[in-house]
């Protein structure tokens, strides 16, 4: 598959209100868009999230990493998989989906031509949480009842940044006990601060928690502790660490971001190791709808986490605005692929020359 233009735009969305976690607080999600086009016009987008609250790479490295593949002597899709191997795992992640995109865009287009047009419209939906950031319990609750009302019954409470118990307290009695409450500490306890809080919320019957400790040793030992599910998310990058972490009995089960991972093809390697549910990196519209391909992919590999364990791509909520004007819907707490091939998303090129870094 030759491609015959690259194009990279760093941009940011901002949110309705700051996102706190235990890690800090954002007013806006910075991103890059990789944009491949073959000879025909056909265009396939990737996205790359960098992880900024984590201390992960900077945008201006992924921006100069995709535009470097620009300068490969051969640009078509074995130069582009061969140089992704050495980019971040941000920038490799948005050259990978690029490519899947086009390339299911390529593939729809040829079935076109015979009378048939596959599209995501075929693909089912994807059953989503709600994502409450960290603050005063009577904010969280309020923010919790507004996912609530729009159908929302699972809830990611972000802890390690106020008064983590009272959180939780708040939710469960406002939400009452058919409601699903999962936790994310962002690694920020320590052991025995992990053992303290999680014996608090224990009777309020938790789902699991999500990266309580830093390091795969205290998550080993907090799993002997606790009858909490914990799930891992920073201590789980690749499909090595996958293997560290089933070995170690640390961790039940694993959140995969794709920006984190790599892209699509390394998230669904994780997932042969550990059971795996997807969750957003706040990505854009173009992350997001690979993320949804990656978790329908999961339920039908039989490697998701449980059928009832619902993924975290619901973020695109937590924005003010999009650079998409076809992007996934959210439907209740129901997460349907746009129609159309490939990723099927569509960008709104006003929108985005004003998000524009």
């Amino acid at each position: 598959m030759r491609i015959a233009s690259l194009e990279v735009v760093p941009y940011a969305l901002p949110f309705r209100e700051p996102y706190v976690t235990a890690r800090g607080s954002l007013t806006r999600r910075e991103m890059v868009l990789l944009r491949l086009r073959d000879q025909e016009g056909l265009e396939g987008l990737g996205e790359a999230v960098p992880l900024s609250l984590r201390g992960g790479v900077a945008l201006a490295e992924v921006v100069g990493e995709l535009e470097g593949l620009s300068e490969l002597d051969e640009l078509d899709e074995a130069a582009v998989r061969e140089n992704a191997a050495a980019l971040s795992a941000p920038a490799r992640c948005a050259a990978l989906t690029a490519l899947l995109d086009l390339r299911g865009r390529l593939a729809a287009d040829s079935s076109s031509s015979v009378g048939h047009n596959p599209t995501n419209s075929e693909r089912t939906p994807v059953r989503c949480n709600a994502t409450l950031v960290a603050g005063d319990p009577a904010a969280v609750v309020s923010d919790a009842e507004r996912w609530a009302a729009e159908g929302f019954s699972t809830f990611k409470l972000k802890l390690g940044a106020g008064d983590d118990a009272a959180q939780v307290r708040a939710v469960r009695e406002a939400l009452g006990p058919r409601a699903r409450i999962r936790v994310d500490a962002n690694a920020a306890w320590g052991l025995e601060t992990a053992k303290r809080v999680l014996a608090e919320i224990e009777p309020y019957e938790i789902e699991l928690a999500e990266q309580p400790v830093a390091t795969v040793e205290e998550a080993a030992e907090l799993a002997a502790y606790t009858p909490i599910p914990l799930a891992a998310d920073e201590s789980v990058e690749t499909h090595a660490d996958a293997e560290h972490v089933a070995d170690a009995g640390a961790f039940a089960m694993t959140g995969i971001k794709l920006s984190k991972v790599g892209g699509p093809e390394e998230a669904l390697g994780i997932a042969e190791v550990l059971p795996a549910y997807v969750t957003s990196a706040l990505d854009g519209p173009v992350g997001i709808a690979a993320a949804l391909q990656v978790a329908q992919s999961l339920g039908d590999l039989g490697r998701a986490a449980g059928e009832s364990l619902a993924h975290g791509l619901a973020t695109q909520r937590l924005f003010a605005s999009t650079v998409a004007s076809v992007e996934c819907e959210l439907r209740g707490d129901l997460l349907y692929p746009p129609d159309g091939p490939g990723l099927g998303v569509e960008i709104d090129e006003q929108a985005l020359q004003a998000h524009r870094l």
